[in-house]
């Protein structure tokens, strides 16, 4: 029996970005299947609860059969562990990005030497976005619609009405 090549694309995904689901997207024909996980970190300060992060996931990547939903706590390297996982999935931005992943992948590399961590390069139209911009736009009521996927504006902006 082959097999599988599954990769974990980690994050918190608070909330996800075109970017985040343009690198995932692109992956797909590299791996069998590919684990999109919240990682759970009590120590953070999220703008939207892990269940409607999840929700979102879930909605983005319905017609997508190789991806699969999950959260974790504690570290990628455990999930990777636990599922079988031998590849890590990460998106690069700009050079401070790939500093900053290389020093994990790294540290990863000691902790299992059988997980591979594979860097992605973000399309050009989204090497400016991430999570903390689109939470701030959304924060002062602009318009998020070139930054997630909008199948969940609205769900995003009535969720955001509703905590906040």
């Amino acid at each position: 029996m082959k097999k599988e090549n599954c990769a974990v694309f980690p994050g918190s995904f608070d909330p996800i970005t075109l970017g985040h689901k343009d690198v995932i997207s692109r992956a797909i024909p590299l791996f069998d299947k590919i684990y999109v996980a919240i990682g759970d970190n009590i120590e953070k300060k999220y703008m939207f609860p892990i269940e409607k992060r999840l929700e979102w996931l879930q909605i983005v990547f319905k017609n997508y059969p190789s991806i699969e939903v999950a959260k974790f706590d504690g570290l990628t390297i455990d999930f990777c562990n636990k599922h079988h996982i031998n590849f890590i999935l990460r998106g690069l931005r700009t050079s401070a990005d790939f500093e900053f992943e290389r020093q994990i992948a790294q540290i990863n590399k000691q902790l299992n030497q059988k997980i591979e961590t594979i860097f992605l390069l973000t399309h050009p139209t989204y090497t400016s976005l991430n999570s903390s911009i689109v939470r701030e736009i959304i924060s002062y009521n602009g318009d998020i619609s070139n930054f997630v996927p909008a199948e969940i504006i609205d769900d995003l902006l009535l969720t955001y009405k509703n905590i906040y």
